[in-house]
């Protein structure tokens, strides 16, 4: 439960405690000295009581008249609380219950608390062998319960305010310390998502102040290594392209040509072969089919080693071409398409990037999704371009990583500063690729 608890509880929990701990010990401190300090006070005047007694019953002892002159004691003694006259058959006082002060009544759970001892005395007074009367020592303890009173709630308000000053002065320097840690926290969330060009303000005290600069220069040492990695990826994505575009050219200037020959040799052969000839003719036509299909094939392939249109027809062109092959291949696949005409305007390696991401995930959900339909979107919005193929089909299993496909498309998208992500979204799956559009996209 610690390890939950926040700095700034971490601070005044110890405050808290400390304060109800320092009230305990004052009320243990209470219940356990005061009643020995109440009778060590009381008892001189006890035994001034039981001095008092004794010369009285002395004096009545040799008195002519004893009566009178206890009569003539008493009325000297006055009306005093501590130590009185008492005749044999009168009732005593009821014992104080409330404390009145000068500032007002103490409460009566602190005279509960203190557990007051029994510091009455009484001693008896006897004429002629028979008790007539008792000195009754029976001290008023107000004002050492006023004391012991004041001294308590002094304690109390001294403590609450050293409670209240302390915590004051706990809670602007945990916020003096939380600020700068949340800046920290906050960066190193960025660092992990990739930004680092926003640097954290260093300030607090001088071990989050080191943290921040060193959190910074790390910082800058990721930017520079994320920009010689997008470099080196953009790199290896043009060499991938050039390889493309040099093996396409070949399929293209060297194999096109046998082929045509090939075809146009069997077209001719057909043509020459004597009527009834049917095992020729039949052989020369399996030819002739063969190398159709090979033609065909190599279209396919020069189509997907380098889309040499894009430059032609423009992307958007390019795109809805792609699409039409996807049509014809899956004649039962609802493909619906919406491509924002600005495309046309972006070229080089972002737009051979935005081709291969839909054609990519066009053969991915021809070859593996089994679905009914396909949604097609590229749209520009701000400084952001954003593509995003989705199918109803059988989405991804459990532990899925990227293919070679899905793992070329990323690195594309890396190398411009942009994000491809394979998700799950409503019934349906989504691949999904934002790609920043400027100057630094486009170098």
């Amino acid at each position: 439960m610690w390890k939950k608890c926040s700095l700034r509880t971490r601070f005044f929990l110890p405050l808290g405690i400390m304060f109800v701990a320092a009230l305990l010990i004052g009320a243990v401190s209470l219940q356990l000295f005061v009643p020995e300090q109440l009778s060590d006070e009381s008892a001189p005047a006890a035994r001034s009581a039981r001095v008092v007694a004794d010369a009285l019953n002395s004096a009545l002892r040799t008195s002519a008249n004893p009566q009178a002159t206890l009569d003539a004691f008493a009325q000297a003694l006055g009306t005093s609380e501590a130590i009185r006259f008492q005749p044999d058959g009168a009732s005593h006082p009821p014992p104080r219950v409330e404390v009145q002060t000068p500032i007002g009544r103490v409460p009566r759970w602190f005279v509960d608390l203190l557990t007051i001892p029994e510091v009455g005395a009484s001693f008896p007074v006897r004429i002629e062998g028979k008790q007539v009367g008792e000195i009754i020592f029976s001290p008023d303890l107000s004002a050492d319960i006023f004391e012991k009173w004041i001294g308590f709630v002094a304690i109390t308000f001294s403590v609450v305010a050293l409670t209240l000053l302390t915590g004051t002065i706990a809670y602007f320097t945990s916020g003096a310390v939380l600020r700068p840690l949340q800046d920290l926290g906050e960066g190193l969330t960025r660092m992990r998502g990739g930004d680092y060009k926003q640097l954290i303000p260093p300030s607090g005290p001088p071990e989050i102040r080191r943290s921040a600069e060193e959190a910074n220069e790390l910082a800058r040492t990721l930017c520079r290594l994320s920009q010689d990695n997008r470099s080196l990826l953009r790199r290896i994505v043009s060499l991938q392209d050039d390889e493309r575009r040099d093996m396409a050219r070949e399929l293209h200037d060297e194999l096109g040509p046998l082929l045509f020959g090939i075809r146009a040799k069997a077209v001719a052969l057909l043509e020459a072969l004597p009527h009834g000839n049917l095992q020729l003719a039949a052989s020369a036509e399996g030819i002739l089919q063969s190398v159709e299909a090979l033609q065909q094939a190599n279209r396919r392939i020069l189509d997907r080693l380098r889309p040499l249109y894009i430059q032609d027809l423009g992307l958007e062109k390019s795109i809805e071409t792609l699409l039409q092959y996807a049509r014809a291949q899956a004649p039962g696949l609802k493909l619906v398409s919406h491509i924002d005409g600005r495309l046309n305007a972006i070229e080089g390696l972002l737009s051979q990037t935005v081709y291969r991401v839909i054609q990519e995930s066009i053969t991915n959900v021809l070859r593996h999704a089994r679905a009914r339909s396909v949604t097609v979107e590229a749209s520009m919005k701000a400084a952001e371009l954003i593509v995003e193929v989705s199918d109803d089909g059988i989405g991804l299993p459990k532990d899925s990583v990227f293919g070679r496909g899905l793992t070329g498309m990323q690195e594309r998208a890396r190398a411009l500063s942009g994000t491809l992500e394979l998700v799950r979204e409503d019934g349906r799956t989504v691949v999904r690729c934002l790609l920043p559009v400027g100057d630094s996209a486009l170098g």
